[in-house]
């Protein structure tokens, strides 16, 4: 049933192959896990290991405990691979066009890519993608959410991330469990988004010190730039795509493009000091497909966190968000334009503790 529920949950093809690597994959990640508790009380565990664990169980009390977030088996265990990613996304997209190919599933819906728990089984649907003339990217995802299916396991993929990004990664898949539409990858993804970003923040404000702070600031910073660099060449290779342009002009100009991107990444990582964080994001040629989905974190952020300082408090702010999930697609997404349009009273907000509860309250004059 475990191996079943895996296989709907994580892809849309029909074929039993597929299938069953899906189930394998997630079976695997289930079996091997082990209580965080066990972890800690076996003397072969390493001490840094166990330092992650213990920051890992931190954090995700403060998920439970100030940003109500659920309390189930999510987190409580922890499971070693070998191998650096937990699976591998294929995402594609045709030769001259922005728009991703989807598959659809039962549970998770329709979404921008198909994942396989071994890089060599994606690489070869990719070339079968590539064979048919699209554009492809595959990424290697060091943790996904089964939102409440399965207790998501802590995985060695991410736990080794610095404590604020831990967090942010924990935070954000747990949001997931809150609450998720089949097919609106951008509500799914800018609500979890948005989550992570006070969750952090009030995270901060109770755990972190200067040295913390000061690199999740300029992590966050870089993220920045480098999302707004990868928007702006995304809108100039959408400009090409629907002018009058012949096929072959098209393709020439998408070239020049992807060029001048990589041109412009290399003055930007040499403003960073020569942070090569996001290397792996030209791993491969680039094509489409690296920026197909590149809006999808973030276009409704801005909405997520005014609902977030309209209701005052989680729990309210969770059960907004589950009103707008039961809304027709475009009314939904009308909903969120225009929160994110009104003018904003304050912003960020910080989360602390009051009275052993969660509280929301407004820290700055400026959005």
């Amino acid at each position: 049933m475990v191996a079943a529920g895996a296989a709907l949950m994580l892809s849309s093809c029909s074929s039993l192959t597929y299938y069953s690597q899906a189930a394998q994959g997630q079976l695997e990640l289930l079996t091997d896990s082990r209580p965080i508790d066990d972890w800690l009380a076996d003397p072969s565990t390493k001490p840094a290991l166990r330092h992650r664990l213990e920051a890992a169980r931190q954090i995700r009390r403060f998920a439970i405990q100030e940003l109500q977030l659920p309390d189930n088996g999510s987190y409580t265990n922890f499971t070693k691979l070998e191998r650096p990613y937990v699976l591998w996304n294929v995402v594609a997209t045709p030769e001259l066009s922005l728009k991703p190919m989807q598959w659809c599933f039962p549970v998770a819906g329709c979404v921008n890519y198909r994942g396989y728990y071994s890089k060599h089984n994606a690489q070869a649907y990719a070339r079968q993608l590539r064979a048919k003339g699209h554009d492809v990217e595959v990424g290697g995802v060091s943790a996904y959410s089964t939102l409440g299916w399965f207790s998501d396991p802590l995985i060695s993929t991410f736990i080794h991330y610095p404590d604020a990004e831990l967090a942010r990664l924990i935070f954000h898949e747990l949001a997931h469990q809150v609450a998720y539409v089949q097919g609106d990858s951008k509500f799914n993804e800018s609500f979890a988004s948005a989550v992570e970003q006070v969750g952090v923040e009030g995270w901060l404000e109770r755990f972190g010190n200067p040295m913390m702070r000061e690199a999740f600031e300029r992590y966050t910073l870089r993220k920045k730039d480098f999302l707004a660099l990868l928007v702006r060449y995304r809108g100039e290779l959408e400009k090409t795509y629907v002018s009058k342009m012949t096929p072959d002009e098209k393709r020439a100009a998408k070239a020049r493009l992807f060029g001048a991107l990589i041109d412009d990444y290399g003055v930007l990582k040499a403003s960073w000091g020569g942070y090569a964080g996001y290397d792996r994001f030209f791993a491969e040629p680039l094509s489409n497909a690296h920026l197909a989905s590149i809006a999808t974190y973030n276009d409704f952020v801005p909405a997520f966190r005014a609902l977030l300082r309209k209701e005052g408090s989680w729990p309210a702010f969770y059960k907004s968000v589950n009103q707008l999930a039961k809304l027709d697609k475009l009314e939904r997404h009308r909903v969120l334009k225009t929160l994110a349009a009104a003018p904003a009273a304050a912003s960020p907000l910080v989360v602390h503790r009051s009275m052993g509860a969660a509280k929301i309250e407004d820290a700055f004059q400026k959005p």
